[in-house]
């Protein structure tokens, strides 16, 4: 279970990293600081989601765990679906800001959920 250790850490810290990158991002678009767009700020967080999927990939492979088995696994996907779609028309520069505003909060609830999913890992029924 060392390698479990290793990549739930990663997972955790990369996750966390995420949410913070994506608050920050909507706070810098919210106050007009748009030139975030044009600095590391525009790529890191793909590294980073990048770093997290493999993470996530890793801890499946040595846990043992299947999303069709798992149900609360399943929740996770289908929500992290969610979350990308919105987090992309909140970021999305050409969009009205009324529309970017609901699609960050819609972001927001559902990357909440993500976690409390991963936290609390409940017996979902199908």
């Amino acid at each position: 279970m060392h390698w479990y250790s290793i990549l739930k850490t990663i997972h955790v810290s990369a996750a966390l990293l995420t949410a913070s990158l994506f608050v920050l991002r909507l706070g810098l678009d919210a106050t007009g600081k748009t030139g975030w767009r044009r600095t590391a700020l525009r790529w890191i967080p793909h590294l980073n989601d990048t770093l997290l999927l493999g993470a996530a990939i890793g801890l499946l492979l040595v846990s043992g765990w299947s999303p069709l088995v798992h149900y609360w696994l399943s929740a996770k996907i289908i929500v992290l679906i969610g979350y990308i779609v919105a987090g992309r028309m909140a970021m999305s520069a050409d969009r009205p800001r009324r529309a970017r505003m609901i699609a960050a909060l819609a972001a927001i609830l559902q990357l909440a959920l993500i976690f409390a999913l991963a936290i609390t890992k409940p017996a979902l029924h199908t």
